[in-house]
């Protein structure tokens, strides 16, 4: 394998976009890759419409076009000034344009896209463990901060100076109106007997 084949797969991977939640590459850049116009690739696919069934090979409505082009930044004319939208091929369905258009380059190319959709898998699927790896060390975390948070409400209380059983000195408030409190009580319960009397 060349070093110009071998970075074949990685510019495939750049052309793959995810439409209607499939990853797919257009007709313009499949043509491209397999070196054949794209009237051609889309003549022979009609020919052999049993063998493209709508998870294989769809086309876009207007919506989707103006947003994968808004999204690539591409301008009408770089798309040879189309009058209809192109067609997205999955990965089964740009292997088996392949096999239709029967030519040694688009055999050996679909290798290179075969290899390009399942690179773009794995990436994915590191993806996915890297997130919920990163959801659980978020779910530890949560768990230490409130348990550190315990811990230091414990160190505070630790660190606050015990009081001191017994007598204060020096002048306290509650110490001149508790006197006065059970003098005034004495006298009621005085009154009281009296009146009883």
């Amino acid at each position: 394998m060349t070093s110009k084949s071998a970075l074949v797969p990685y510019s495939i991977e750049n052309q793959i976009h995810l439409v209607r939640g499939q990853k797919v590459l257009l007709d313009a850049d499949l043509a491209a890759l397999y070196g054949v116009e794209v009237k051609a690739l889309n003549q022979a696919v009609k020919r052999n419409g049993e063998r493209f069934p709508p998870d294989f090979v769809f086309q876009l409505t207007a919506e989707e076009n103006e947003a994968l082009r808004s999204q690539t930044v591409t301008s009408k004319s770089s798309r040879g000034g189309r009058r209809y939208a192109p067609y997205a091929f999955t990965e089964h369905g740009a292997i088996m344009a392949a096999s239709v258009l029967n030519s040694p380059r688009a055999v050996e190319m679909s290798i290179f896209v075969v290899r390009a959709f399942l690179r773009l898998r794995e990436m994915l699927a590191t993806h996915k463990a890297f997130a919920a790896k990163l959801a659980e060390l978020e779910q530890r975390l949560e768990t230490h901060d409130h348990k550190i948070v315990e811990i230091i409400k414990a160190i505070h209380v630790l660190a606050m100076p015990p009081e001191k059983p017994g007598r204060r000195i020096g002048f306290h408030p509650d110490a001149v109106s508790k006197p006065k409190m059970l003098k005034a009580n004495t006298v009621r319960a005085a009154k009281m007997r009296r009146g009883l009397q």
